[in-house]
C-alpha cells in the first residue's frame, strides 16, 4: 500500500509555514493519540502516519529532502518510522530519522557523526489516592528503583584514573559507512556500539554500565483535581540516560478510591440525600456534607417531589485554574415501612383529607389517561 503524502496527511498546503503544520499536527495528534485510543487499531496507524509527516515536515532539512525527491528517498521502505508518542504533549519522543538520510546521502546529509546520546528508560508506577486526597491535591514522597549515574567513573563506565580511548573502527562518530550499490550507508558501530569511545579498564563499582541502582526519595506534588485514571510525569524522574543523554521520566499513574456519600463526575460533585416523607411534604431544614469533613444547611421546601436536585455552587472539584465544580444534592423520599395499624389508620384518614388540588400531577396524569381513551 503507497503512503499517502505527508502535506494531506497534515492537511496543509504544500508552502504552508511551521506554525501552521505544527498546529495541525498537534489536532491531530491529540486525536488519534493511543491513550485516548485504546484498542484501536485504525486510529494507531494514523497516529504514526501523523507522527511520520510531521517528523519529516517540521524538519527544514528533511522537509527539503522530501520535497524533491518524496516518499522514493527512502527506497521500498519510504521512511523508517517507530513514534511512540510524542513530545510535545509529553507523551515521550521521536525515532531519530537523521539515520535514513545518512543512510542514503551519507553523514553530510545531516550534519556531523557523532556518539548517539539516549535518554534513559521511563519508569512507571502506580499510586492509590483517598477520594479527598484526588480532590485536595497532595504531596507524596515516593522510593523509586532506578539507575542513576555512577559516582566512581561519573558515568563513563571507565575505571578511576583511566580515560576512554577513541574507538579505532569508527574514529570517534558512533556510527560505520558501509557502501551498498550506488549508495553508502549508516548503521551503529559494532566496536564501541555507538558511543565513540572504547573503555579499557571497566569501572569496578559499576562494571562497566555507567549506572548503578539505587532506591531514590522523590518528593512529588499531585495536583489538586486528578481524577481516577489520569497520570503525573516527573520530568527526570526516571533511569540515567547514556553517552550524556537526559535521564528518563518518572511517570505516575493515579487510582481514585470510591467515597461512601460522594460521586464525580469531571469537576461536579453528586450527593444521594434521603429525607422522610414529612420532610417532603412539610419542609425542613438539613445539614448536607460536603468535602473536607464540613457540612452546610439546605432548606427543603415544602411539596419537594422525590428525585428533586439542589445545586450548591462551588462545593465541588478545583479546576486548577481558581474555580471549583459545584455540589449537586439529589432528594430521595424515604417512604416509611412496618407501619403499626394505628399509623396506618392516621394514613388512611389524612389520605381521605386530601384533594386533587393536593396531588396536581396525580390528577392531571389520569386526566390524561380518560382523554386517552375516550379518542
Amino acid at each position: 500500500m503507497s503512503k499517502r503524502d505527508f502535506y494531506e496527511v497534515l492537511g496543509v498546503a504544500k508552502g504552508a509555514e511551521q506554525a501552521e503544520i505544527k498546529k495541525a499536527y498537534r489536532k491531530l495528534a491529540r486525536k488519534y493519540h493511543p491513550d485516548v485510543n485504546q484498542g484501536n487499531s485504525e486510529a494507531e496507524e494514523k497516529f504514526k502516519e501523523v507522527n511520520e509527516a510531521y517528523e519529516v515536515l517540521s524538519n527544514p532539512e528533511k522537509r527539503k529532502q522530501y520535497d524533491t525527491f518524496g516518499h522514493s528517498m527512502g527506497g521500498q521502505g519510504g521512511f523508517d518510522f517507530n513514534g511512540q508518542g510524542f513530545s510535545d504533549f509529553g507523551f515521550g519522543g521521536f525515532s531519530d530519522l537523521g539515520d535514513i538520510f545518512g543512510a542514503f546521502f551519507g553523514e553530510g546529509a545531516r550534519g556531523q557523526g557523532r556518539s548517539s546520546a539516549r535518554k534513559g528508560r521511563d519508569i512507571k508506577t502506580e499510586i492509590i489516592l483517598e477520594f479527598e486526597e484526588a480532590v485536595f491535591g497532595k504531596e507524596l514522597s515516593l522510593t523509586i528503583p532506578k539507575d542513576i549515574n555512577c559516582s566512581k567513573c561519573s558515568g563513563t563506565g571507565a575505571k578511576d584514573g583511566t580515560k576512554l580511548k577513541t574507538c579505532s573502527q569508527c574514529n570517534g562518530k558512533g556510527k560505520v559507512m558501509r557502501s551498498q550499490g550506488f549508495f553508502s550507508v549508516s548503521s551503529t558501530c559494532p566496536q564501541c556500539g555507538g558511543r565513540g569511545k572504547i573503555i579499557e579498564e571497566k569501572c569496578t563499582e559499576c562494571s562497566g554500565r555507567g549506572t548503578v541502582e539505587k532506591k531514590e526519595k522523590i518528593k512529588v506534588r499531585i495536583p489538586a483535581g486528578i481524577d481516577n485514571g489520569q497520570k503525573v510525569r516527573v520530568r527526570g524522574g526516571g533511569d540515567a540516560g547514556s553517552n550524556g543523554g537526559p535521564a528518563g521520566d518518572l511517570i505516575i499513574y493515579v487510582r481514585v478510591k470510591e467515597h461512601p456519600l460522594f460521586k464525580r463526575d469531571g469537576f461536579d460533585i453528586f450527593l444521594d440525600l434521603p429525607i422522610r416523607l414529612t420532610d417532603a411534604v412539610l419542609g425542613a431544614k438539613r445539614e448536607v456534607p460536603v468535602l473536607k469533613n464540613e457540612k452546610v444547611k439546605m432548606t427543603i421546601p415544602e411539596g419537594t417531589q422525590p428525585g428533586k436536585v439542589f445545586r450548591i455552587r462551588n462545593e465541588g472539584v478545583p479546576d486548577g485554574y481558581g474555580r471549583r465544580g459545584d455540589l449537586f444534592v439529589k432528594i430521595n423520599v424515604e417512604v416509611p415501612v412496618k407501619l403499626n395499624k394505628k399509623q396506618k389508620e392516621k394514613l388512611k384518614e389524612f389520605e381521605d383529607s386530601l384533594s386533587d388540588k393536593n396531588n396536581p400531577s396525580t390528577k392531571g396524569f389520569f386526566d390524561k389517561i380518560k382523554k386517552f381513551f375516550k379518542s
